[in-house]
């Protein structure tokens, strides 16, 4: 006789879930939202730099605070993509060390409580590694992005 809690067809959403392509589809779509809203922020920032040139005098200071916004929104997107690229290779390397660990012969509790302190020292250590990368990233950005602004803001005065 068929144990009536728990029904041999689960529900469609646990389904979808347990799927690699749902995944994929959500990762996909996460990241075209973030391009969306870079995009869009990137071009109102322009926008608003072009405005502010076009009706000032103040030479630099426009241009320096568009290209640290421009720094910043290129910072994280790199830290997304970065993210996108280490989370699993984190994984897998967090699976391989437990899986040595137990081969090793260690207890059970012992295993749980590596696992814990290893698990902190992996998501440490990626989290301080994307944050410079962002962080090199924006201030690259920033650098550039002032010296193409300024470069316009000639180009348009001459």
């Amino acid at each position: 006789m068929a144990d009536e809690s728990h029904p041999q067809n689960p529900p469609l959403l646990r389904r979808l879930l347990s799927k690699r392509r749902t995944w994929v589809c959500l990762f996909v779509l996460v990241y075209a939202l973030l391009l969306s809203l870079s995009w869009n922020l990137l071009k109102s920032i322009l926008s608003w730099y072009n405005s502010i040139t076009y009706s000032s005098t103040s030479y630099g200071w426009p241009a320096l605070y568009a290209s640290a916004m421009f720094g910043a929104v290129f910072g994280v997107l790199s830290m997304a993509a970065a993210l996108a690229v280490a989370i699993p290779a984190t994984v897998v390397t967090w699976i391989t060390v437990l899986v040595l660990l137990a081969f090793c012969g260690k207890p059970r509790r012992a295993l749980v409580q590596e696992g814990r302190s290893i698990t902190a020292d992996i998501v440490g250590f990626v989290i301080r590694i994307v944050i410079r990368e962002g962080n090199i990233v924006a201030a690259t950005c920033a650098v550039i992005g002032y010296f193409v602004l300024i470069g316009r803001s000639e180009d348009v005065d001459d």
